[in-house]
């Protein structure tokens, strides 16, 4: 089980990550664009992944799964908070991060 506090810790933790109002959610950012918002009122995360991502980590837990919408077809994913652990949270943030941040800040995360 994860909260926002360790949501928090762990996308801040990343290069360059700022924290940003996003209409009523918290959204994280990396050069102005978002890879995940937090959503205080359901306790959840959305992030952005690829569609690949999006069926690799759903297909781990049922606690991830895409919006449902055309959002969710382009990859934004549902994390329920808490029914993630903290490594699972982690690993889903890094992907959802390297999406979005350039290509040398994802490879200081390893990926890219």
């Amino acid at each position: 089980m994860t909260t926002f506090t360790t949501l928090g810790k762990i996308a801040l933790s990343f290069p360059e990550v700022t924290v940003d109002p996003h209409f009523e959610k918290i959204s994280f950012r990396v050069k102005n664009k978002i890879f995940a918002t937090y959503d205080e009122k359901n306790a959840r995360a959305t992030l952005k992944l690829s569609e690949e991502k999006q069926s690799d980590f759903s297909a781990v837990n049922p606690a991830i799964y895409p919006v449902d919408n055309k959002w969710g077809q382009q990859g934004w994913t549902i994390v329920e908070l808490s029914e993630v652990d903290e490594q699972l949270l982690s690993d889903v943030l890094v992907a959802a991060y390297c999406i979005v941040a350039p290509k040398k800040l994802g490879e200081q995360l390893g990926e890219g």
